[in-house]
């Protein structure tokens, strides 16, 4: 496929090249045109100095270097990208391409998308893992009645759960990954009687911490349906529900029995994993699988890294399959005159040489499936966790489906994981909080 583009291109570049020869006169433009040579301008979710811009300027130049399309690359970071790009769409401001997050580009800003279908289908054949492209059309179909259409491409693959260190798992005396929240409670009695701090976490995660725990007692559906008061998919839950109270009443036992941080209420990201998991002063930290990439600088020499998913409950709606796996997305303006370009761009960052490259630089889950076997070392635990998830959370489980509820439930994570509050008083706070 790729061949046959840049052949294309090559071929439009020289007919291009031919018309200046005639006497007319070709000027870089900002786009608005497919002749090869013109600036193809990409909005760009990361900060210059991240190891994953690093990969995608490589892969840029190869692509310029390869087809003669000019690309005009702008970092942004997540600040930038989230607060500037749908203004910036809305004043048509030239922009062919954009990544971020696959629920906000194929939901907040899903009017601006291309339709990928046609265009996308001997890569995906080639290249598309079925599980990443599946969540990326479930994600456009969310928020268009159930319109299942691809619209984005998937990179940048991640999976949110419990990483551990297998260095103090071991001096602990615990053979076991834990799977269920029973063997979760009696690895971290071993690991608090080791004096070793069982579990660690940062202000930026307590939402998702909670949102994971309640989705195995109530799943996904009864989340959300919590949080906004609406009925979702027949389910409606209240704050009240005595399985809602159940999962409080373990969350609160375990920051009893000392198995949270004593600086959890305090640990603003990323001091939880970068001051405590990663120096090996605790055990377990829960985030997302960019986490070795994050702490790299902080990680002790004897620390061995191991995952495993959030472990199931007991009489729960779901087990350890049920799991947020996310991922960043491409994405084409549906305006774009540079359509091929921009697809074309998107597979050099994301197949081959450069999908390859951006595991060993940003420490992530290969995107390419005939990359399968490029795993980085840290994330060799994550393989089968990733591989065994058939349900598929959105970011926190749907709990922070409700922007006015989501601070109040925060504050009242970290007061329960520091025992400022028992289980009741979370349960009547919520309550109050929710207008229940």
């Amino acid at each position: 496929m790729k061949k046959k583009i840049v052949s294309v291109l090559l071929c439009v570049a020289m007919v291009a090249t031919m018309a200046v020869g005639c006497g007319g006169k070709k000027t870089d433009g900002d786009g608005g045109s497919s002749k090869g040579g013109d600036k193809l301008v990409y909005w760009a979710m990361w900060s210059e100095d991240e190891p994953q811009a690093k990969v995608i300027k490589d892969a840029i130049a190869k692509y310029t270097e390869d087809t003669g399309v000019k690309v005009d690359v702008q970092f942004k970071g997540r600040n930038g990208q989230r607060e500037g790009l749908q203004p910036a769409l809305d004043a048509k401001q030239n922009i062919d391409l954009f990544d971020e997050d696959v629920n906000r580009v194929n939901g907040t800003w899903g009017k601006y998308l291309m339709d990928l279908e046609d265009m996308a289908k001997d890569y995906e054949a080639e290249h598309g893992n079925e599980t990443l492209f599946k969540i990326a059309r479930n994600a456009y179909g969310q928020t268009h009645d159930g319109d299942d259409t691809l619209h984005t491409i998937p990179y940048q693959p991640s999976i949110f759960g419990f990483f551990y260190n297998k260095t103090l798992f071991d001096k602990a005396g615990i053979e076991a990954v834990p799977t269920t929240w029973e063997e979760l409670d009696a690895a971290c009695a071993k690991l608090k009687e080791a004096g070793i701090t069982p579990i660690t976490a940062d202000d930026a995660y307590m939402t998702s911490f909670i949102g994971m725990h309640l989705a195995r007692y109530i799943g996904q559906d009864g989340v959300k349906s919590l949080v906004t008061g609406e009925e979702v998919n027949g389910e409606s839950v209240k704050w009240d529900d005595p399985r809602v109270l159940a999962a409080a009443e373990s969350f609160a036992d375990f920051a009893e029995k000392g198995y949270f941080s004593k600086n959890i209420a305090t640990n603003k990201y990323p001091a939880g994993q970068n001051q405590e998991f990663a120096p090996g002063e605790a055990a377990i930290v829960i985030c997302g699988s960019w986490l070795p990439n994050e702490a790299k600088e902080s990680v002790a020499d004897d620390l061995e890294w191991g995952y495993f998913n959030y472990p199931s409950v007991p009489d729960g709606t779901d087990d350890s399959t049920a799991n947020n796996i996310a991922n960043q997305v491409f994405a084409i303006n549906k305006d774009s005159k540079m359509a091929d370009e921009a697809f074309e761009l998107i597979t050099y960052i994301t197949t081959g040489e450069f999908d390859k490259k951006m595991t060993e630089e940003a420490l992530c889950i290969p995107t390419d499936k005939a990359n399968s076997d490029a795993w980085p070392t840290e994330l060799a635990g994550v393989k089968e966790g990733f591989d065994a998830t058939t349900t598929y959370y959105d970011w926190a489980a749907g709990v922070e489906s409700n922007n006015d509820l989501t601070p109040v439930l925060q504050q009242n994570t970290l007061d329960l994981a520091a025992g400022k509050i028992d289980a009741a008083g979370f349960i009547t706070a919520m309550t109050k909080a929710a207008g229940q």
